[in-house]
């Protein structure tokens, strides 16, 4: 299969791409800079110039391709209404290239659009005050294709997908955890937070675009707060603490950061896991707090500049 990739070239993409090209599959990937052409170069792929507001260069890239996987993201987080017109703007254009094709789109989410303090399926329907609302639209413009001769899915990733280089969540509590010297959670720690290791997410993106249609939860465990804050403090060397929302915000330097850490968002994959025959076989967040290179001060230093 020839699949169109957005986002090839970003902290998941590069597990994807090289997973599509293990597999036997041909890769063009959307490259907006020279070094984001580089990278997908040495992946086995062919970059394809433009970006998520070039609508043509989209068109062009899924009008040639059998299959487009969507990952990029435009926007801010700052303004949630311009990130939701550009997503929405980059999935129409890419949908409509496929339409009345039968080929698969995937585009991709968070389970972060599922309802709190429950432990939600990929049957659930998203939560319009959730956390990540802004992803529910590009959602919605996504699965409309499947009316529209297209096999339409959306993976909706766990908030943390590990692995080397991360910059998202977890690094934001390592390098909070090293400026104050205790490992802090929020309240008693047991709110859950899902997980995935990235080749495992690489995995099931693969078998969407191979496979599926509908949607999809990129979820390969389930952890506490607590049991990370733990683990940091242990590798560490540092005591834990218990605080309240604000003292987090305090804490972490982002009031956004410690809403986060406080929601307890579990998710379960177990449809995914049984329609495609996913199994998460990779190592733990926890193991690969252990083994990976989360405590080194490169790892510190980008989880300071996405975050301070």
């Amino acid at each position: 299969m020839h699949v169109f990739v957005t986002g090839g070239s970003g902290q998941t993409g590069p597990a994807v791409v090289a997973e599509l090209v293990r597999a036997g599959h041909t890769v063009t990937g959307l490259a907006r800079s020279d070094a984001s052409a580089a990278r997908l170069e040495s992946l086995g792929a062919t970059p394809h110039p433009g970006d998520l507001d070039d609508l043509d260069s989209l068109r062009r890239g899924a009008e040639a391709a059998d299959g487009v996987l969507h990952m990029a993201q435009g926007g801010s987080y700052a303004d949630p209404d311009d990130l939701i017109r550009r997503d929405c703007a980059a999935i129409d254009t890419l949908g409509q290239a496929l339409a009345g094709t039968g080929k698969p789109f995937v585009s991709t989410s968070g389970t972060l659009v599922m309802k709190a303090d429950q432990v939600s399926t990929e049957l659930d329907p998203a939560d319009p005050d959730s956390v990540a609302y802004f992803r529910i639209p590009g959602e919605q413009t996504c699965l409309g294709f499947a009316d529209r001769g297209v096999r339409a899915s959306v993976v909706r990733l766990a908030p943390t997908v590990h692995g080397p280089r991360d910059h998202g969540f977890i690094p934001a509590l390592i390098a909070g955890a090293r400026r104050a010297g205790v490992s802090a959670y929020i309240g008693d720690g047991t709110n859950r937070w899902p997980a995935v290791h990235r080749d495992d997410a690489a995995v099931l993106f693969r078998l969407a675009l191979e496979k599926a249609g509908g949607v999809l939860h990129g979820v390969g465990e389930t952890v506490t707060i607590k049991s990370v804050a733990e683990k940091i403090a242990q590798l560490l060397d540092i005591p834990t603490a218990a605080l309240t929302l604000e003292e987090a915000a305090e804490h972490l330097g982002n009031p956004f950061l410690a809403r986060f850490f406080s929601l307890d968002v579990p998710a379960s994959s177990a449809h995914t896991q049984q329609l495609l025959g996913w199994t998460p076989n990779h190592p733990t967040l926890l193991e690969d707090l252990e083994t990976g290179d989360y405590f080194t001060q490169e790892a510190s230093d980008r989880a300071e500049a996405v975050w301070r």
